[in-house]
């Protein structure tokens, strides 16, 4: 049972947090949650993490030993996204999976987020707040922007940074992504908004019977995001990273130019692993998850043993 109520209606509006439309906007979310987190192994726990804006759901997979891995999931996502991949990346880890605050999921926004800077100072408290001293970072799409800013803000307790497809980070959003994003904040029948979901997966058909998909709709549906817009990260606050960083793009991506964004990051990055996938969209997790299983807990094991 929740210990935290959610955000619905007026109030949360007039206070420009992020929020549920109405109290049945978000039943009908929180139905789509549910089904879509009885896919997931069983949580070892589930934990509401107390933050400066707000409670943080967060829950806890794998072995109780070893340094654990955080997941930031991508925009009008949440902890279910990871269905694909939790199972493999928990095999010889912890492994977090948060729902972000400001967006659709069981985390409860308090106060506003202004700039980027509250963007890390939250995810700095709820590390903090976390029984571990260390962890590893991975993130997808926004998540990997949220990832990249933490650690560019207040890097103390990140051992490495794992970044999927992330947006806005190493190449500037496209027209393509204006497009998408109109479907979480302007109303539209849900063909379109299907369709639109099914053009940022690089083609796949985001059928409303898959469990994540039907997530992932229904938050763009039902969810108001209030939220900063993500600050691009300078050259130098790149080259300013001191951990070591995996970074897998996706040729197929239509939230950047890929191979520019594959340059960059090569460029900048002091301790830099750069991949880019050809055949892979922004919907990567999903695509390939053993691959990335492999690579991922390649990469941490070698952060691990130097």
């Amino acid at each position: 049972m929740d210990t935290v109520a959610p955000n619905i209606g007026a109030a949360f509006r007039a206070g420009k947090l992020g929020h549920f439309r109405d109290a049945a906007a978000y039943a009908r979310y929180r139905q789509a949650y549910d089904r879509a987190m009885a896919d997931l192994p069983e949580p070892s726990a589930t934990l509401d993490v107390p933050t400066d804006f707000g409670t943080v759901r967060v829950y806890r997979f794998g072995p109780a030993d070893g340094v654990p891995l955080l997941l930031l999931p991508g925009r009008a996502a949440a902890a279910p996204m990871w269905e694909a991949n939790l199972a493999g990346l928990a095999k010889s880890r912890p492994v977090y999976a948060t729902d972000l605050i400001g967006e659709p999921g069981l985390s409860v926004q308090t106060r506003r987020l202004t700039s980027a800077k509250d963007q890390a100072a939250w995810l700095t408290s709820l590390i903090d707040g976390l029984p571990e001293q260390a962890l590893h970072v991975l993130g997808l799409s926004i998540g990997g922007w949220s990832a990249l800013n933490l650690v560019v803000h207040r890097p103390a307790g990140v051992r490495s940074l794992v970044l999927l497809e992330p947006a806005a980070t190493f190449g500037g959003i496209t027209w393509k992504v204006v497009v998408v994003s109109l479907g979480s904040v302007l109303p539209m029948p849900q063909a379109v908004r299907r369709r639109l979901l099914s053009w940022i997966s690089g083609g796949a058909d985001a059928f409303e019977d898959d469990p994540v998909a039907a997530l992932i709709a229904s938050g763009m549906r039902d969810f108001t995001v209030s939220l900063p817009r993500p600050t691009y990260p300078t050259d130098e606050q790149i080259a300013g990273i001191d951990l070591p960083t995996l970074v897998i793009l996706g040729g197929r991506s239509i939230i950047h130019a890929p191979n520019k964004a594959a340059a960059r990051a090569r460029r900048l990055l002091r301790h830099g692993i750069v991949e880019l996938w050809p055949e892979a969209s922004h919907a990567i997790n999903g695509e390939f998850p053993e691959r990335i299983e492999t690579t991922v807990n390649a990469f941490l094991a070698k952060v691990e043993a130097t």
